[in-house]
């Protein structure tokens, strides 16, 4: 340990670096089990053309990171592969930091997402991001109702009888599906945030929302389980837990927006006048608020 804290970060920052180029990752890992030619790479890799390829082999042999066999395909040397295979057992025990980080700048850089406001934030655009993928089900024709609690500890919940977000582990990964739509914000980044705060440069979806709460928890009936886990400023208290047993679907979220941003609380009536516009909207769809008057 202590050889390892006195590495030089000056020149360990420059490997990550030069490995943290996407391609560069994608070559050193096809061709672990197999010498490949630069024209299967390309095919492999999706690169379009051999010159695409080029410099980074180049980068990559200058740095024996990759050598050519005589036949002229290029492979691991063996001195590399166990560094290699370490340092990616790493980076999968750490890569959700990279979504934590993203939601970190989301706080620091809320107006983007809200619009710029003085005296606090509006606390229903994240109440209203959060309904709007309940009504995307519900367009997809697999919800018909969305109940809205508002509770006296400035928390809300949104519960549906949609589908339900999938809850099955994405392949190749320790995460959950769940997991990933309430923290990946670079998903909702490219274009995929359902909804947009007047005023803001960027959509809102529930991994924003999740990264402006103090805390949020989920609750996901579907095929015959109850599912739960529960966030903290964005990041996950508890694995996605099997809790219970259920013949019902959808999906319910209860979240505490963070209060150093937002200003005052909910308020029962402006949510009443969105139930009533969603209702004029779209008939199929019942929504109902329940909780204290003010």
């Amino acid at each position: 340990m202590d050889d390892l804290l006195r590495l030089s970060t000056d020149k360990a920052s420059k490997v990550l670096s030069a490995l943290g180029h996407k391609q560069r990752l994608d070559i050193l890992r096809a061709v672990v089990n197999e010498p490949l030619s630069g024209a299967a790479l390309v095919e492999r890799l999706n690169m379009g053309t051999t010159g695409q390829l080029y410099h980074h082999l180049k980068a990559l042999l200058g740095a024996d990171l990759l050598v050519q066999e005589p036949g002229g395909g290029y492979t691991l040397p063996a001195h590399r592969m166990l560094p290699l295979l370490l340092l990616l057992a790493a980076l999968s025990d750490l890569i959700d930091t990279s979504d934590y980080m993203d939601m970190t700048e989301v706080r620091s850089n809320a107006g983007a997402y809200l619009g710029r406001e003085q005296g606090g934030y509006d606390t229903h655009i994240l109440l209203w991001a959060v309904l709007e993928n309940s009504v995307l089900e519900h367009r997809a024709g697999y919800c018909s109702e969305v109940h809205i609690f508002v509770h006296d500890d400035y928390t809300v919940t949104v519960a549906d009888n949609g589908r339900g977000i999938p809850v099955q582990p994405i392949p190749s990964s320790n995460l959950s599906n769940v997991q990933r739509v309430l923290t990946d914000i670079a998903a909702e980044s490219s274009g995929n945030a359902p909804f947009v705060s007047p005023g803001a440069e960027k959509g809102i979806g529930i991994a924003v929302v999740n990264a402006l709460s103090e805390s949020l928890s989920v609750e996901i009936k579907r095929e015959g389980k109850v599912h739960r886990q529960d966030y903290k400023q964005g990041i996950p208290q508890t694995e996605l837990l099997a809790v219970g047993l259920t013949e019902a679907t959808g999906t319910s979220v209860t979240f505490r927006p963070n209060r150093e941003l937002f200003g005052a609380g909910f308020e029962r009536k402006r949510i009443e006048e969105r139930a009533a516009q969603l209702a004029a909207a779209y008939p199929g769809l019942a929504v109902t608020v329940h909780g204290p008057a003010q």
